[in-house]
């Protein structure tokens, strides 16, 4: 169960472990795409719908056009979100942004069903590569690359938590955020900073080097 939480923790900050820009770009799509998931609470609009065009006064003309041409073109990009997904890792994140960006462009014409057809997608793909994975299970990766089930199983993991945790990035980093103030953290040591121990009270009798070396005496006969 620890070693869970530490996987856990670890993917949460590998999750915010980004370029600036990179990080700005994901805080938006956590908030659009947090916003659509939980609008399916109430009444299930759609990816467009959500955005706060017509409480700030905006035109939303374009909006209805753009919905419009959606319908019917865009259900096959469920699919593509779900394969970028499943490439996913923690030096590749933006493939999981621009995932949910075409999940949610398909549900414009599918609705939210478009959730379910990525992550069938991304089911599918884990279980090809596990299948491939079986020949390699005996595999000595030395001078040719081998697909191990154990490294497919880690990879998968990793795609999906980084994958799944993109809508909260935003409420995270504002949780942090407020909390950060508050919190105590144990001190951290430098990389490559050598670890100085305190100088011991008791030291050890210093060698005495002009002192007189006494030479054995050769033990002597008694006179007979």
């Amino acid at each position: 169960m620890r070693e869970k939480r530490q996987e856990l923790v670890r993917l949460c900050r590998v999750a915010v472990d980004r370029s600036r820009w990179q990080l700005g770009f994901a805080v938006v799509v956590s908030v659009w795409s947090l916003a659509w998931v939980v609008g399916q609470v109430f009444g299930g609009p759609g990816p467009l719908e959500v955005l706060p065009l017509r409480w700030a006064g905006l035109p939303t003309g374009w909006l209805d056009a753009v919905r419009g041409w959606f319908d019917g073109r865009t259900g096959f990009l469920a699919v593509a979100g779900g394969l970028l997904w499943a490439m996913t890792s923690a030096r590749r994140q933006a493939s999981a942004l621009v995932g949910w960006l075409a999940v949610m462009a398909a549900a414009e014409d599918v609705g939210y069903v478009a959730v379910r057809w990525a992550l069938l997608t991304f089911a599918v793909f884990l279980a090809v590569m596990g299948l491939v994975s079986l020949t390699g299970r005996r595999a000595f990766v030395v001078d040719r690359i081998a697909v191990i089930p154990k490294d497919v199983a880690r990879a998968g993991a990793t795609a999906a938590a980084l994958s799944a945790v993109v809508p909260l990035v935003a409420p995270g980093l504002l949780l942090a955020r407020l909390v950060g103030p508050y919190v105590t953290r144990p001190p951290r040591r430098r990389a490559g900073t050598p670890i100085v121990r305190a100088p011991s009270a008791e030291r050890p009798p210093a060698a005495d080097t002009h002192g007189e070396v006494l030479k054995p005496v050769p033990a002597q006969r008694g006179s007979r």
